[in-house]
């Protein structure tokens, strides 16, 4: 019946907006899907908030009784998890990608394990090579999920590598106590083994628009993977490189990694600071401290300075009102909380 269906509209932050019909009691993501609209999304059940955007018009409620991952203030404020949410009018929605972000739906690879390396005391170094014939296309800072042999388990990695590193893959895992990825690549994982994974996922990724703005990193522990791949990405591509702050920080000095990886980017990319941290024991040139705390007054010199953050939780909250505080735009600060898979 024609009362029971909406008309609601994505808009794209490029400009493109998309609008398709939905059914009443029905999950606009699901509504989106089957009208191939090009949204992110992951998990389809609330607790991943790849889909989340923002209501803009109309009304659209979370289905009643499903658990979601958003704050009340943040619904209160019209952020929406798609999956969840019901049409109750029609309404639009702002999403903060482009329309051509989700066009590249995930797919399942097979890769042999090139090499398993510990590269500081509780990191694991894990490089792949795609099976002949297989391609996995994605943007840096998205994440892919492994399945690991023997658990019946997934877990949900970002590449330190780049797309031009294809068909290698190379992921910083970091070693929990009893955790399966960390059991699988201590004990069992051995050369030419084949794992599964699927990708890309998540909303984390270097926006394209913002390339050519200064750019400012803050990573916590193997938050550094995705930021790596970033950093790679803005050497890779054409033209003059923006100015860039890598502040990158772990718990001692046994715990710090791929410093001889950051140092060879500081040489090719000359627009690189690097500010490397600890919290415990710092050795000569080190900041005495976490990430955020080495930001200091003038690292922001650009309204149109856009930063990426990935680390834990406190550390991505701290960042963020410590880089408003500096001057950088709410808008044009992106995270990826690190929440550690056993």
């Amino acid at each position: 019946m024609k009362d029971q269906m909406h008309q609601v509209t994505v808009n794209f932050s490029d400009g493109v907006s998309r609008s398709f019909d939905v059914e009443a009691g029905t999950s606009i993501l699901d509504a989106a899907i089957e009208s191939e609209i090009p949204l992110l999304y992951q998990c389809r059940s609330g607790s991943c908030s790849t889909c989340i955007a923002q209501l803009t018009e109309g009304e659209a409620h979370t289905r009643a009784g499903a658990s979601s991952t958003l704050l009340a203030s943040e619904y209160a404020s019209g952020q929406r998890l798609l999956c969840l949410c019901q049409a109750q009018s029609n309404c639009s929605f702002d999403v903060p990608y482009g329309s051509e972000v989700g066009s590249s739906a995930a797919r399942e690879v097979h890769a042999f394990i090139d090499s398993v390396d510990r590269i500081a005391s509780n990191v694991m170094r894990l490089t792949l090579e795609l099976a002949e014939g297989e391609w996995m296309e994605f943007r840096p800072g998205q994440f892919m999920q492994i399945q690991v042999p023997g658990f019946e388990v997934v877990r949900s990695y970002s590449p330190s590598s780049t797309t031009a590193d294809v068909p290698k893959m190379e992921f910083l895992i970091r070693l929990l106590p009893g955790g399966a990825m960390s059991s699988y690549l201590q004990e069992k994982a051995a050369q030419d083994e084949v794992l599964t994974l699927s990708g890309p996922y998540g909303a984390f990724f270097l926006r394209e628009e913002s390339r050519r703005a200064p750019h400012i990193f803050v990573a916590g522990g193997t938050g550094l993977a995705p930021i790596l791949s970033m950093i790679d990405s803005l050497r890779q591509g054409g033209g003059r490189k923006p100015p860039m702050l890598l502040s990158f920080g772990c718990l001692n000095p046994q715990a710090l990694f791929s410093l001889e990886n950051i140092e060879l980017r500081q040489q090719w990319l000359p627009s690189l600071d690097v500010r490397i941290c600890v919290d415990h024991d710092p050795e000569p040139g080190m900041h005495h401290g976490n990430p955020v705390s080495a930001l200091r007054e003038g690292d922001v010199t650009s309204p149109d300075t856009v930063a990426y953050l990935c680390g834990p939780q406190p550390m991505i909250d701290a960042a963020t009102k410590r880089l408003i505080e500096l001057g950088v735009n709410p808008a044009n600060i992106f995270a990826e909380q690190f929440v550690a898979s056993h």
